[in-house]
């Protein structure tokens, strides 16, 4: 059975079924992810949680660990990760309390976070014109519609800084751009599951209108939380028997420094993501 990773808020691994709990700590080459990780099964199938922004909701969008996180989850095994997140609307259509799961993303931070594990005397370009998985999006809709949930397959998600929220400008200028939801991590999080070869797909929770519309008030992630909760129950036993994920090999190709100058320390440290390639 395939390993699944949860990337979240600390509430989520609160799963009705999930047995065999336990915290583990995983150190990185990057240093350590945001929390230490909790373990467990669902229906057979092992389960790591991470709460991306600590928990106590501490460490900023613009501050977190991301490729100790990504990092951290390889080092568990795991092939694919279901990231629940909070968003906010472009569209009329997609209205607070809905589940949007998109399949592209438009970059907007402006700081330097960092997106690749590829740096320090090694180079990839890996291919990333369809950042979300497919087969991943398919079970979270599937399991969405299987309890109920008003969710919508497909759509761009503008990753912007934060942790400011938008100027009505920047809004209206992201809807005149045809985008569909906005949040602060997800992206990120996409880029470096690609360059660690682990399938990835994001279901994000829809809690408010952003400022363009004129009802743009704030609806608590709460109100989402129990049906996040249940849609990972009904979709992590599936993402269980996926037997190919279709971020296998996919830096089969993309290393193109010169094995033999790349830095031993680099080797060490990337073995988990480059080992099967390069010696």
């Amino acid at each position: 059975m395939a390993k699944v990773g949860i990337i979240g808020g600390s509430g989520l691994y609160d799963i009705e079924g999930i047995k065999n709990l336990k915290e583990v700590k995983v150190k990185t080459p990057f240093g350590p992810p945001s929390e230490s990780l909790m373990t467990g099964k669902l229906e057979g199938v092992d389960v790591a949680f991470l709460p991306r922004h600590g928990r106590g909701h501490r460490i900023s969008p613009s501050e977190i660990n991301y490729r100790a996180n990504i990092f951290a989850m390889k080092t568990l095994g795991v092939q694919a990760i279901l990231s629940v997140s909070a968003c906010g609307s472009l569209k009329e259509e997609l209205k607070p309390l809905d589940f949007v799961i998109p399949d592209q993303f438009l970059d907007r931070t402006n700081r330097a976070r960092q997106a690749t594990f590829f740096t320090g005397g090694i180079v990839a370009h890996v291919a990333f014109a369809d950042p979300v998985s497919p087969e991943l999006m398919d079970i979270l809709y599937n399991a969405a519609k299987e309890i109920g949930a008003t969710v919508h397959k497909g759509g761009t998600y503008v990753n912007m800084e934060g942790p400011q929220f938008s100027t009505k400008a920047e809004s209206h200028l992201y809807r005149s751009w045809g985008m569909d939801i906005i949040g602060m991590t997800n992206l990120t999080e996409a880029k470096l599951a690609r360059e660690a070869e682990i399938s990835y797909a994001t279901l994000a929770a829809v809690t408010d209108y952003d400022c363009w519309h004129e009802s743009h008030e704030s609806v608590t992630l709460n109100k989402n939380i129990d049906n996040a909760k249940k849609i990972l129950k009904a979709a992590i036993p599936k993402v269980g028997t996926v037997k190919k994920f279709s971020a296998e090999g996919a830096i089969q190709f993309a290393i193109v420094t010169n094995p033999k100058l790349i830095p031993a320390k680099i080797k060490k440290d990337l073995k988990i993501i480059i080992g099967k390639y390069i010696k």
